[in-house]
Parts: structure tokens; sequence; C-alpha cells
């Protein structure tokens, strides 16, 4: 493992369970309910979790042969803007997740590549990257403010939404253009 993501692990915080409390003895668990704050790219590039606000965690932790496995629910508040008509989005997220966090020198060790499993580090672990990979994955890429929105004219780019039934924009064959710079008007109108 790299001495950076060792180094980040060693720290504590809201993102991280301290598995000493726990045991390493098979059976044994723990609730956890806790917050911790959204760190910078939590989310989509039309919708996200803004940066420092609460991310509400709910969490077992159950000492396993291997390692500690965590499973929960993250909930958080999102903004962005409707991926149709650019509309001010905010809704909330709820998220399950189910991680397993192998000990050091465990079969996991031997089985599996070093980026493959999340791991215990110094008897902790960092929920953060498990929590934001649930969540990332469970964002839409288009986030809609009403699944009917009608997004904007092409033409002049005004919500449809804001615009008459009778709303058009008189588009013209390029072929023809010519014709109706010689003769003037349109067919209707000669």
């Amino acid at each position: 493992m790299s001495q950076n993501r060792e180094e980040r692990i060693s720290r504590t915080g809201p993102w991280v369970l301290d598995t000493r409390e726990l045991g390493q003895r098979a059976g044994n668990s723990r609730s956890y309910s806790r917050q911790a704050p959204a760190p910078a790219g939590f989310g989509l590039d039309m919708i996200k979790v803004p940066e420092g606000e609460p991310v509400r965690l709910e969490l077992l932790a159950e000492s396993v042969v291997e390692g500690v496995l965590v499973s929960g629910t993250a909930s958080a508040d999102l903004v962005g803007e409707c991926a149709r008509c650019l509309d001010p989005i905010s809704e909330e997220i709820e998220v399950e997740f189910r991680e397993l966090f192998a000990y050091p020198d465990s079969a996991t060790d031997t089985s599996t590549d070093e980026d493959e499993v999340a791991r215990v580090v110094d008897d902790l672990i960092d929920l953060e990257p498990v929590v934001r990979d649930a969540m990332l994955l469970s964002l839409p890429t288009s986030p809609l403010c009403s699944p009917d929105c009608p997004g904007l004219c092409s033409g002049c780019g005004a919500k449809w939404a804001e615009l008459g039934s009778d709303h058009t924009h008189e588009t013209i064959d390029p072929r023809w253009a010519a014709l109706k710079e010689r003769f003037g008007g349109t067919e209707e109108e000669n």
C-alpha cells in the first residue's frame, strides 16, 4: 500500500472508524451513527454534494474472519442543475453500501490484488472512498427538475415551459434560400 494512502488513513476524523473498539474476534459488531463533511469533488458535473455539507452515516461494523464488514446507509443533500432547462435542483440522496476491509496478513492478501479489496490500516478504516463510490454510482448523469421537463428552445434558448404552444422559428432550407432572395416571400405569399 502506498505511503500516502497509509498517512491518510492514520488520521482520525468522522470518515475514519477505529476497529480496536470492535476487536478482531469474529462475530463482534458495533453500530455507528455519525456525520462527516463532504470533501471536494463529491459528485458529478451537474449534480453533487456541496463541499463541507454533512453526509449522514448509519453503519454496522462486523468483525469477520478476514477483516471488518461495514454495511449501512449514507444520505446527503444534493445541489445541481437540470440537464434540459438548467433550473437549479436540490434533492436528497440515500445509498446503501457494504464493503469488506481486510486485515493485514489475512488470506485476502494472497488471493487479491492490493487495490481490489479495501484494507484495515493500523486498526483504522477510511470510509470516504466507499461512500463516495456508492454515491457517485447512484447519481444521475443527466439530472432533471422533473421527468417531463421540456427543456430549452434550440432556436432562441427560452424555456419551453414558459413559451406558448404556437412558438416557432422559421427555418429555410439553405437550398431554397436563393429562390426566396430572388423572388421574395414564401410560396404562400406569392
